[in-house]
Parts: C-alpha cells; structure tokens; sequence
C-alpha cells in the first residue's frame, strides 16, 4: 500500500534483525534485497508479516535466494517507475495521536503548526500526482525540507523516517487569511487566531481542508447558521458538525462503541448519530452538561452528522473557537467542492465572509465522507476522504474496464487485474461544473493507474450525463440495468458470486421494459438476471416532481386504488385547483409515468401519515418515516398479496387500505412501525418463494437502519444469509462498481 511508511518500517526491522541492503518503491510495490545471517533472516521474514505499520497488508510476498554483494548497510533506495502503477494507494489520514500531542506541545518544533504529519497520518491521494508515493511525485515536491526536519527524515528511530509529508513551520506550508477581495489579512499562526475570533463572531469561513474548501460557522450562533442556509440556498437540510473530541460529542449524541471506533478512526468521517433529548425537562447525566444548538443547524432532526477533526489545522481551530463548528462542503448547491483559492474566491464570494486557505495545491477533490452503524456495521453513504482510494479484490481477473456510474451520487470507476478502484464522490450530474469533474476524475483515474479501457460500462438510461459520456467514445460501451448494478456493487465489495437473490430497492432506475423500477428482486445468474419479483406499479402525477412532492406519490398511489374516490379525507395539501388538475392528468395518463419504486411508496406513506408533503432534500420523508417508527416496538405488519405472475407481483393494495384505516386509531409511530415490519415481512416471503439462500440487500432504501436490521433479522432467522453494504454505498454512489462486473455479449 502506497504511503503506509512501510520502507521507513522495513529500514528499522533491517537494523533490528542485523540485516545489510536496501528497500525501494516500485509500481508494482516494495523489493527489499537483505544480507545477513539465515536465523536472523527469516526472524526479519517473519516479522514482516506479523509487525506490520497500520494500514499495511502484505497481499503477497515472493523470496529469491541471491549471490551476496557484501553491503556494509541498509538504506531506502530511490524509488523506480518500472512497470504498471500499483492499486495500492493510501487515502489521506487524520492527524494521529503523537501528532496531535506535538501540535498542543509548547516544547515541540511542531507546536501549533497545522501541517504537522509524520509516517503514521496526514495527507496521501490528495497531494499525489502520481506513483510511487515520494515526495517529490506529490504536491510537497515545492518545499525544500530545513535541516531539523531532515534530521528527523534520516532518524531511523523517528517516526518521520522517510515521512514525505514532514514539514515544520520553518520549512512547509503557510495558512493565510485573506478577505472576499483577496485582501491579506493575516498568516501563519496568526492567520489562525483571527480566524477563531471572527468564528467566534459569528462570520462565515471558507477554510481549505485536506481534500476541499469546507464552509464554518459557530453551530451555537443562530444568527449566523441561518444566514450560512441563507447565503448557501439550503434551507432545510441538516448540517453537519465539526466537534473537538469524544467528549464533546458525548453532550449532544448517544454513542455507541461502533460508533465511537468509527469517528475516531483514520477515516475520520462524518458519522450519523442518535442525538440525546435536548428538551428542557431533561436531565442529562452530570458528565453530558447541556450544549445548545441553533436550531437551523438540523431543525431538531433525530439524527445529527457528527465529525471529529482530521487536521491539524481543524484541532487548532477548534481549541480555539471552543464551541462546536457547521462543517459543510464548500460549494453553491450543484457543484463540486472547490480546492484552490481561485475556484474559492470565484463561487464562494457572498458565501463566506473569509477565506482560510494555504499554500499546498490539493490535486484532487475529496469531500468528508459519511458513514452510519447500520446492523452493527459501520456502513459508507458517501465514500471519499479517508475511504478512496482503497482497491476491492475481484473475484476473477478482469479487461481494463471503465465504468461511469449514474446521474445522482455519481462515482466512477476503473478495473485492471483482480481490483477495482472506485472514485471519490462527485455529487450529482446536473451542473456544468460536475460534469467537468467528472470528465477530469475520469481522466485522472486512467493516468494514475496507467489503465487503458477497452470498454465502458453505463446506466440504461441514456438521458443521464455519464452514459451520454459514453456514446461520445470511441471505444466498445455497454448499457447496465440500474438495479442490476445496485446488487453487483454489494456482491463485489463481499467476493460473492452468482446465484443469489438481489433484492433492489431505491427511489427509481430505468427498468429493462423501459418503465420506472425501484421495487425489485432480481435473480442474479452467472450469465446475468431475471426480474423474478416487484412491486405493483402505480402513476407519479407530475413525473420528477413526484421525487420533490411526496403528496404526489400518496395521490398516485390513492388513484390506483380507488379512480374515482380520491379520500378526500386525507389532507395532502392540495388546494382545489391543484387536485383537479392532477386528477385529470391522472384519469388521461399525462405525464403520469408508472412505477414499481419502493421510496416514492416511502414518500406516498409519509405523506399519507402527514409526517411529509414537499421533499426539501432527498429522501427526507423518507428519513422521517423511519425516525417515527424507532420509537415503537411491534412484530406485527400489515397484510399484503403476492400474485402469482411471471415476474410475481407484490400487490400493496391490502396494506394501503389497512393503514388508511388505522389513521383514525393508532399513532402515526405505531403505523410507521407496521410499515416497515411489512416490507421486511415482504422480503422474506420473496426469499423462501425464490429459495435462494444468498440475499442480498441494496439502493437507497437500504440506507435506512431499521428497515435493514428487521429484514436481516427475518433472513437469519429463517436460515438466509443477508449481506447488506458496508465499505460501498448502497445508494447510486456504488453503481459504477456494480456496472464493472456486469455480464457483456460476447
């Protein structure tokens, strides 16, 4: 693995088995040539395997006997550029530990210096500008090493041996803070302290992280976090957080071990927690004193993004600033992160009222990555700092494939040999910008890795930007089913082959018979997959804005089941105009596309419940719905037919009227409950008719805890074997791996 300091390792381990010789990087990974006697050889074999630094993982090791050449030392050689680029890249690390403790150190060179970094963390994908991980093959290349940090460079018993990021304030990058005219303000540690006081004011920061701009706000500010949704046009969408330490976010989350490991890991990403209960009337324990949020930082949303720093410069920031941050993407909405001073200055004028940023280049863009404990897994919802670029073994080798993933949560990726390597998260395709990044990402991922593509893979639908992409090509493309790919995508990141059952569930994909899927169970073949099961279609009045209005959905789903009885009863905040309209769209088919989708049948229950009638941002109804149904424990569920058809039919019908009945009886938790029970009841039906004992769970819907957790506890129990997503997104941020493995024509 590129940039684990594992030649800084094997130096010390030479010196500690007697050994004389040499290490060097390669492309293809590490040759090591040793001298010495054969007790202590392979005492220096075995103890490559069995101490090795973090994140290193020996995939194979080959020993060639040699003549001796009579070395009088041993020493880290030169790297070579022989050979195809290793897939074995490090992403960037949070600052470790010993780093954090030399920053708050008064008696370390490295004392409140925010670039501080040493073999075991600090930035790695997103300063590299190509292979092998050296210095001077990565944006540290313009920074000559002083000679206190050279000293440190050549100690073998340092933990900056052969660090290639080492940098002190003498020597390495600045921080400067200018203002939206370019104006400097201040540097360097100063920089720093200015920043804090105008957070601390309530101002706007676009600071320069590890992988991007992000944007900070005081999240206790309520001023200053609304007129941040104000200027970033993101009015309802919770913000994450950016907190000092564990204890911090102890006061405003319940955290569980998994969750805890997670947070505190290399990766460092956001995590989706519980939040304690915040009313008044609560009494915290002594240990978790109350911690007031504005209330637009999530509008009281049970769930809060919670991150802990991954930088030496956030540490400081916020042992300074000493409240918790808004760390959000540096972007306008639609558009990638920005990761120079430019691009900043360019789209965020009127966002922030200064920048924070420095003066080591960012190569390439990475967002904070986001995770949640999902059947006590910690499970990816977006996969970029920290995460990419971490291959996954294939099972069988593979053509050089390029696959473009989907519209939304776009990720491409390449495969060469036995791996494949999946991008960071590039957003959404709908703005010029993304698709430049996109098209730039694509570029990026071949020279890196030195792949050359025979063919490309691509979503069916070919309205999308990516698969449009693709017909621009001059080499062999091929067309992937969008739910076919979802499965694929979780059979590769667990090594499983064909057969199993795929049960693909999110909020639409172009189906094979050119209708809206989204409800699905797929047989999964090794020559491909057969549509064995689905849901029973029903109209979306106003198409994509059915996905923007769940309303839309409930009064499709009301009209399939009763054309000429709407349920007037149910207030779906339609005026009268607005229903006569979409009933007569409805009752004509105009612009009415049908769908088998189980997240716009989220979308029509939770609009049905009054829980949500407009999406402000994806999936929130979603979302709403599961948090309603946390709060109540039943094994019961709703009544439901299956049809016995070829695709077999899942008719909903029976659990609709059945819940329209209970509104007038039982709580909506308790109805949201029942809900969900159904659909988990629903997927073992399917998988005792399908008897296939491999299932697997993946799309969109399958980002919702509970809704896994009872489905998988149903399989086991019934002697299933369920895998869900863990280190790859269930939602279309793991498409392009799917596409990958899909089955071409010969």
């Amino acid at each position: 693995m590129q940039g684990v300091g594992f030649r800084p390792f094997v130096a010390r381990l030479a010196k500690q088995c007697q050994q004389m010789g040499w290490v060097a990087n390669t492309h293809a990974g590490v040759t090591i040539e040793i001298e010495g006697t054969p007790a202590q050889q392979q005492l220096f074999l075995n103890s490559l395997n069995t101490q090795l630094p973090p994140f290193a993982d020996i995939k194979l090791l080959s020993v060639t006997p040699r003549a001796l050449k009579g070395y009088q030392d041993f020493h880290i050689k030169a790297s070579t550029a022989e050979g195809k680029p290793s897939l074995f890249v490090l992403p960037d690390i949070a600052t470790c530990p010993a780093c954090i403790q030399d920053i708050f150190d008064v008696s370390s060179r490295y004392y409140r210096y925010p670039f501080t970094s040493c073999c075991n963390c600090g930035p790695r994908y997103s300063i590299m500008s190509r292979q092998p991980y050296d210095r001077e093959h990565s944006s540290m290349a313009e920074f000559n090493i002083c000679p206190a940090c050279q000293q440190d460079y050549q100690d073998n018993d340092n933990r900056r041996f052969h660090a290639q990021t080492i940098a002190c304030a003498a020597c390495g990058p600045r921080l400067r803070l200018q203002d939206e005219s370019g104006y400097l303000l201040a540097e360097a540690d100063s920089a720093l302290l200015v920043t804090s006081k105008y957070l601390r004011a309530g101002k706007i920061i676009a600071a320069k992280g590890i992988g991007g701009y992000q944007l900070l706000v005081d999240a206790t500010n309520p001023a200053a976090v609304e007129r941040l949704r104000e200027r970033k046009q993101r009015a309802h969408k919770p913000f994450a957080l950016m907190v000092a330490d564990m204890a911090t976010a102890q006061q405003l989350c319940v955290i569980s071990t998994l969750e805890q490991t997670a947070l505190t890991s290399p990766a460092a990403p956001i995590a989706l927690l519980m939040r304690r209960e915040t009313e008044k009337n609560t009494l915290l324990p002594a240990r978790f004193p109350q911690l007031e949020l504005a209330e637009a930082v999530t509008f009281k949303h049970p769930l809060l993004g919670i991150m802990l720093p991954h930088s030496p410069m956030h540490h400081l920031l916020l042992h300074y600033v000493k409240t918790p941050l808004v760390a959000t993407s540096g972007n306008r909405q639609n558009e990638p992160i920005c990761i120079d001073d430019t691009q900043a200055i360019t789209r965020l004028t009127g966002v922030a009222d200064y920048f924070l940023s420095h003066n080591r280049l960012i190569l390439r863009p990475l967002d904070d990555s986001v995770i949640r404990v999902i059947n006590t897994k910690p499970t990816v919802l977006r996969r970029a700092r920290g995460y990419t670029p971490l291959p996954i073994a294939l099972n069988k080798p593979m053509p050089d494939t390029l696959a473009v993933g989907g519209q939304l949560k776009n990720t491409v990726a390449i495969s060469h040999a036995q791996h494949a390597v999946l991008s960071q998260h590039l957003g959404d395709l709908d703005s010029m910008l993304t698709q430049q990044q996109f098209q730039t990402t694509l570029t990026d991922l071949q020279q890196f890795y030195g792949c050359t593509p025979t063919r490309i893979m691509h979503d069916l639908h070919d309205g999308y930007s990516s698969s449009q992409f693709s017909a621009q090509q001059s080499i062999p493309t091929h067309p992937v089913q969008h739910h076919y790919a979802h499965v694929l995508s979780c059979m590769a990141e667990h090594g499983l082959q064909a057969p199993a059952l795929g049960v693909a569930w999110d909020g639409s994909g172009l189906g094979s018979d050119g209708t809206l899927w989204g409800g699905e169970f797929l047989l999964i073949n090794p020559q491909g997959f057969q549509r064995y099961a689905h849901f029973r279609s029903f109209a979306l009045p106003g198409g994509h804005k059915a996905i923007q209005e769940p309303r839309r959905a409930a009064l499709g789903l009301l009209y399939e089941i009763a054309p000429d009885y709407l349920y007037p009863q149910h207030n779906l905040h339609f005026s009268a105009q607005e229903r006569s309209l979409l009933y007569a769209a409805l009752s004509k088919q105009l612009n009415c596309p049908r769908t088998s989708s189980v997240g716009r049948l989220f979308d029509a229950v939770a609009s049905l419940l009054g829980v949500c009638h407009i999406n402000h941002y994806e999936g929130q109804a979603a979302m709403a719905l599961e948090m309603k149904a946390m709060s109540v424990s039943s094994a019961q569920h709703y009544p439901f037919e299956l049809r016995s058809s070829s695709p077999i039919i899942i008719d909903w019908q029976m659990t609709l009227e059945k819940l329209l009945d209970d509104i007038h009886y039982l709580s909506i938790e308790h109805i949201a409950t029942l809900f969900h029970n159904t659909l988990a009841e629903i997927i073992l039906s399917i998988a005792l008719k399908a008897d296939r004992k491999t299932v697997i769970l993946s799309g969109g819907c399958f980002q919702n805890a509970l809704l896994v957790e009872k489905a998988v506890h149903k399989l086991t129990a019934a002697g299933f074997t369920a895998y869900c997503h863990e280190k790859v997104p269930p939602n279309d941020g793991g498409l392009a791996l799917g596409q990958l493995l899909a089955m071409t024509p010969e």
